[in-house]
């Protein structure tokens, strides 16, 4: 067969054999909008003349940016989805409910062997469940919805095979960010990037997210992790229909293929202002930060926020630093209250804020100061990403940003794994 996992997937989405470099027309399992671009998807929806979504079932629309609204043209964005989702029966996530990335996933809406469209750059996320993911443009969402269907390019592959046991104090954060660093951000433009090796077959279902989250950072088109015990066990009771797993042939075909070994990674920090620029937290300690940040679609988990709340339990935040936390979906929070995590947040003086994007997107909630240092989970460190072009944004794991916001300073956390 000689099929990568992109090929396979788009082939029978398509309903004919397709390999990398081809054009296939192809039926899509979902498509959703976020209300930083559904206003777009559906004024486009509304300019072709269309009456009614094709496939209500396999759409969405997730309220997740600016949410709670900080202004009236938001809000009156917000009222659109709202009619538009009721009108046309399809489903919406509203304030409070999550980012688009952690809400739809569980929400059962999609499994292994999909091919999933999102008007959010991030939608690559959902490669964590072993199907094909990307972000699209709204006018390409708003005409998914009307037709079910989509076109592609079909990808080229990159292999990534990962090796060696994670040490205390490194994490799926740590991986993806030493990778990107190695390929560069245009390093795996528009590729399909499958990873795998034993390092993956250890990490749980929240780590692969965060590495597939991520893959957009690199060029990638889709980021996909292998389907195994660890999937089936996450996608069982949230996903209803029969899954499809996909596997690459052992004669497929690929681009590039790279081993790294991580038995030797330390925490790793990308510093201002390209997420490709990192470097191992031995040779970034000790530069103050004013904020710290602990949650997006790439770091706002169960498992991330318990992460952090290992590190924090017992401690005070440093005087000098605002420590904000944004657990990734209303489903996480609740989790995080049972297990007594958001207690030790508050008794440690940080701020929860409500379940949604948060800080990252610079909209509303958290926006630096002039000349402020902030060390973050999210995914991008853009200037003006969180709403300040003169601010310095650092991104780094959990644990990482736990371990800074007591010290004040950009810290190793192994210091605090080790007491």
């Amino acid at each position: 067969m000689c099929k990568t996992i992109a090929e396979k997937i788009i082939s029978k989405h398509s309903g004919k054999e397709v390999s990398a470099g081809e054009t296939a027309i192809t039926k899509i399992d979902f498509a959703f909008g976020q209300d930083g671009t559904s206003g777009l998807i559906i004024d486009t929806f509304n300019k072709i003349g269309a009456k009614r979504v094709s496939h209500p079932k396999n759409c969405a629309l997730v309220i997740d940016h600016s949410a709670p609204s900080p202004i009236a043209a938001i809000s009156q964005i917000h009222e659109k989805m709202r009619s538009f989702a009721k009108e046309q029966g399809i489903s919406i996530y509203d304030i409070g409910c999550g980012v688009c990335h952690q809400v739809l996933p569980e929400g059962g809406h999609f499994g292994a062997g999909d091919l999933v469209i999102g008007a959010d750059s991030h939608t690559c996320t959902y490669g964590a469940l072993n199907l094909c993911a990307c972000g699209m443009g709204s006018s390409d969402i708003a005409c998914a919805f009307i037709s079910g269907k989509t076109w592609f390019k079909v990808p080229e592959s990159m292999k990534i095979i990962l090796k060696g046991k994670l040490h205390q104090g490194v994490y799926a954060k740590d991986i993806i960010l030493f990778i990107i660093k190695d390929l560069t951000a245009e390093g795996a433009n528009y590729l399909s990037v499958e990873f795998s090796g034993e390092t993956i077959n250890h990490l749980s279902i929240d780590g692969r997210f965060t590495i597939c989250n991520l893959s957009v950072e690199m060029g990638a088109k889709f980021g996909i992790m292998p389907f195994d015990g660890k999937t089936e066990k996450w996608l069982k009771g949230r996903v209803k229909k029969k899954l499809h797993p996909v596997l690459a042939d052992k004669d497929a075909k690929y681009i590039d293929i790279r081993e790294y070994d991580v038995s030797k990674l330390e925490p790793q920090i990308a510093k201002p202002h390209t997420v490709d620029n990192v470097s191992p937290i031995s040779e970034v300690e000790n530069i103050p930060i004013q904020e710290a940040f602990l949650g997006t679609c790439t770091n706002g988990r169960l498992e991330d926020l318990e992460i952090a709340g290992k590190i924090l339990s017992g401690k005070k935040i440093h005087p000098e630093v605002k420590f904000i936390v944004a657990p990734a979906s209303r489903e996480v929070l609740l989790h995080a209250l049972k297990k007594g995590i958001i207690e030790v947040f508050l008794r440690a003086g940080a701020v929860v804020v409500n379940p949604g994007c948060g800080p990252c997107v610079g909209t509303h909630q958290g926006i630096p100061t002039d000349g402020w240092n902030v060390i973050s989970t999210a995914n991008r460190n853009f200037k003006g990403r969180m709403g300040n072009p003169k601010a310095n944004i650092y991104l780094a794991s959990p644990a990482t940003v736990a371990a800074s916001a007591i010290s004040g300073k950009i810290t190793d956390p192994r210091r605090y794994l080790k007491s």
